[in-house]
């Protein structure tokens, strides 16, 4: 396992530094990158290398992409992690921050996808991850622009699966439910902050106050993501989607199985 390297996006926090560091135990060769290079002492210090990479930055990608090329010719595992929630009315949210998350949660993950791609051709091999949500799955008010970016990864996914495969390329999205992260702070903040004097302040008041008696028992730490996406990285026949955390099955069963307005009313009811 020494000789296969691994590609995190998101390191900085959470999921992404959880899941670099899960990797490196595992005996990848580790690259762990986000914005915030001085949140990945810790991975540093452990022997994972980081490095700054914007996602929403294109030179930033390939530069990043080039560096770990030219240090080991390949990489097998690329997670793509990185991402945001942004929260707010459709009316009230600018359209240059709906571009942003989609920048953030889609455009970034299929460019960094396009770069990795033709080295795991050439090698016929190749692993990537994409950290999508149970997000992807449901819905909520308030949050469609969000939501929109995780539905649109699992479709992304989907077709990336059976492009890929013909060249030894397994794609695999994971979908965690409700995780003990900073995410869940900065999207009540974002929520706030864009219903605030406008005729959706108090529908905002409600989601913000549902979100945040989330944030308890009911959450799962992040290590939980990572010990799935190590497998989804390891197993030689991975499954190509894995719904991770408390409740998170139960979300996709419950998308399953119950009519749209049989689950409006459950969502409804939930977030009055």
């Amino acid at each position: 396992m020494t000789d296969r390297v691994a590609l995190v996006t998101g390191g900085s926090s959470g999921i992404g530094e959880r899941t670099a560091a899960r990797l490196h135990e595992a005996g990848f060769t580790t690259y762990a990158v986000a914005r915030r290079v001085e949140r990945m002492k810790a991975l540093a210090d452990a022997g994972v290398t980081t490095f700054a990479m914007d996602v929403t930055d294109d030179s930033s990608m390939t530069a990043g992409v080039e560096r770990v090329l030219a240090d080991h010719g390949r990489v097998d595992v690329l997670v793509n992690n990185a991402g945001y929630g942004s929260y707010g009315a459709v009316e009230t949210v600018p359209i240059d921050e709906a571009r942003r998350q989609f920048e953030v949660n889609l455009f970034g993950l299929a460019r960094l996808t396009q770069l990795v791609t033709p080295g795991m051709r050439e090698c016929g091999s190749g692993r990537i991850v994409n950290v999508g949500s149970v997000g992807g799955k449901f819905y909520e008010p308030l949050g469609a622009w969000y939501h929109a970016t995780k539905f649109a990864v699992e479709g992304f996914s989907d077709s990336l699966r059976l492009e890929l495969a013909p060249y030894g390329i397994r794609v695999v999205i994971v979908e965690p439910g409700p995780i003990r992260t900073e995410w869940n702070e900065l999207a009540r903040a974002h929520l706030v902050a864009s219903s605030a004097g406008t005729a959706y302040e108090r529908q905002a008041e409600a989601v913000r106050a549902r979100m945040e008696s989330g944030d308890g028992p009911m959450m799962s730490g992040p290590d939980v993501v990572g010990r799935t996406i190590v497998r989804a990285a390891t197993a030689r026949r991975p499954r190509t989607r894995c719904p991770v955390g408390r409740g998170a099955r139960s979300v996709v069963t419950a998308r399953r199985l119950l009519p749209d307005r049989a689950l409006d009313l459950v969502i409804g009811r939930l977030y009055s």
